[in-house]
């Protein structure tokens, strides 16, 4: 089921989504400075292209230590996003969602659209696994 609703999110506008997350990936690795930022939208990029049976959980949850993005530098990097990025990709995703929702079979797509919103803001210290993986080890 999965399967087929990545090709439907894939088709009907998910590509747009996972196109700029991958276009701000590249601004900010050009900028050198940026790299650290530029991974995490790189891998929200991916995560925006197939998101079905894909969840995003914390990096110091799943390998069970911290490290220097899921601490205070992570934190600090996650505000600088917020303010140049995060603020922006959460408004496109709610405003994805809000025409996702007009009919009813894009409402799971809507949905998709509003957890990447609750996520857009702060994706640094995360790491993208499939469901199956997080529930085994109790993260999802």
């Amino acid at each position: 089921m999965s399967f087929i609703l990545n090709i439907i999110w894939w088709i009907f506008g998910g590509i747009f989504m996972g196109l700029s997350y991958m276009l701000l990936a590249v601004i900010m690795f050009i900028t050198i400075i940026g790299i650290p930022w530029g991974r995490a939208a790189f891998n929200f990029g991916l995560l925006m292209f197939w998101p079905f049976g894909r969840v995003a959980v914390s990096r110091a949850a799943y390998y069970g230590r911290d490290d220097i993005g899921t601490g205070i530098l992570g934190f600090l990097g996650n505000i600088i996003w917020f303010v140049v990025a995060g603020i922006w990709l959460a408004i496109g995703h709610l405003i994805s969602a809000f025409f996702c929702a007009i009919t009813i079979i894009g409402i799971p797509f809507a949905i998709q659209h509003i957890k990447f919103a609750m996520m857009a803001p702060m994706p640094i210290g995360k790491i993208i696994v499939t469901k199956e993986e997080a529930r085994s080890r109790g993260l999802f």
